[in-house]
């Protein structure tokens, strides 16, 4: 019991709903006190009745019995109808139990209020937005926080909420914004963050065809933060797209500069350049540079993978072998393997590599968690759906693996397959 109550006490929202109730306590102590002035006995047995509730509520919330506290709550309302922190403490049990219609007409009822201060007004504003978003309503939560951060424009918390939910709506040129505003209060190192924004903006723009807007925001996002790998993932998208070949493979080679651990996200994009550049040595030197300078499974994977549209079949399968030594359970290396024996009648060899590959078959090679929350992914996000985190992904390490721990996000790559054979 202890432990949940300390658990309990250490979230902020819990210390200030706490501390919320505590006052509307003391308010009504307070209220009280003046009714006992002219009617003294009446008063002190309404005083009496609605502190026995309040009373009984707190040590229900401290419990987690939402719906006896609920009525305890009441109660003391009914007794004392001018305690507002009591009407909000009520408020946030009706949303923490999913009633977000009570909840919301609680907030309203006091921002109602005439002659009510102006800080538990903004206050209740503020709930009724964390009410409308608990409800769905992401349209008029983002109205109701604008107009608080309108009344007070240093609440971080305000702005947090605003952010995410331009965030979830994709409008990710506000979303930048509202960050300028979180990173300037709070004096922080929000690059990363602003940089993301930038990116997602721009990958709209790209799906819409503006390629000179997207264009701009990618190379703002580098701007913003050096390390950017998706900035530099896209903006070579976007030269591929236009058939700059070449720029392309400069911009994805970037990565390997200033984010090593994040090469292996380019390697595949580099496959679709192969067969549309007269003069592949640009590619075949990063590719032999980055497997003596790396030796990570990936880095050789993709080496084989040229060395094999270059017609090398026996330089492919040595790459294959070495990448397969630093991670047995690396399967697309075990698949490709198969492919390559198979399509040059190697049967017996190939039989023996799928014995081998039965020993690995139910080891997960890829697995990735977030070390904010916790969320397990089997594939990189950028950003955690869970606690909407930026670059809090990590790559784990499997059974059989000896993977390093890589944050960030694998893109999408089918649409660079190498495009050979359809030639």
């Amino acid at each position: 019991m202890w432990v949940s109550l300390s658990k309990w006490f250490i979230e902020t929202g819990n210390q200030m709903f706490l501390a919320g109730v505590i006052i509307a306590f003391v308010i009504g102590v307070i209220i009280g006190s003046w009714k006992r002035a002219g009617r003294e006995e009446k008063a002190s047995s309404i005083t009496s009745k609605g502190d026995s509730a309040f009373f009984k509520g707190v040590q229900y919330i401290l419990s987690n019995d939402h719906d006896n506290a609920i009525e305890e709550f009441t109660k003391s309302v009914k007794v004392n109808s001018d305690t507002v922190e009591t009407y909000v403490a009520l408020g946030n049990l009706y949303r923490s139990k999913g009633d977000i219609d009570r909840a919301i007409r609680i907030r309203q009822s006091i921002i109602l209020r005439p002659n009510i201060d102006k800080r538990i007004k903004l206050r209740a504003l503020f709930d009724l937005g964390l009410d409308y978003r608990k409800g769905g309503f992401l349209n008029r939560a983002l109205k109701t926080f604008l107009k608080v951060e309108q009344a007070d424009s240093t609440s971080i918390r305000t702005l947090k909420e605003i952010e995410k939910i331009y965030e979830e709506s994709k409008d990710w040129e506000n979303a930048y914004r509202a960050r300028q505003k979180i990173s300037r209060l709070e004096r922080g190192d929000d690059r990363h963050i602003l940089a993301h924004h930038l990116v997602e903006a721009g990958k709209v723009y790209y799906e819409k065809s503006d390629l000179a807007k997207a264009r701009s925001l990618f190379n703002s996002a580098i701007s913003t933060h050096r390390e950017c790998v998706d900035a530099y993932l896209h903006l070579g998208d976007l030269y591929f797209s236009k058939r700059e070949y070449k720029k392309a493979v400069s911009i994805w080679k970037r990565v390997a500069e200033v984010a090593p651990q994040f090469t292996f996200l380019a390697y595949r994009r580099l496959e679709g350049s192969y067969s549309k550049m007269k003069d592949l040595r640009p590619v075949e030197d990063f590719l032999k540079e980055c497997a003596r300078s790396k030796s990570d499974a990936f880095t050789h994977m993709a080496l084989s993978r040229y060395l094999y549209i270059d017609g090398d079949i026996e330089g492919a399968l040595g790459e294959i072998a070495r990448a397969l030594e630093l991670e047995p359970s690396f399967w697309k290396a075990r698949k490709f393997k198969g492919e390559i024996l198979l399509n040059h009648n190697r049967e017996q060899e190939a039989l023996v590599d799928y014995r081998e590959l039965i020993d690995h078959l139910d080891v997960p090679y890829l697995e990735f968690q977030c070390f904010q929350c916790g969320y397990r992914a089997d594939e990189l996000l950028w950003q955690c759906p869970q606690c909407k985190r930026w670059d809090t992904i990590h790559m784990i390490e499997s059974a059989g693996s000896r993977s390093t721990a890589l944050p960030g996000s694998e893109e999408p790559l089918a649409r660079f397959q190498n495009s050979k054979n359809e030639e």
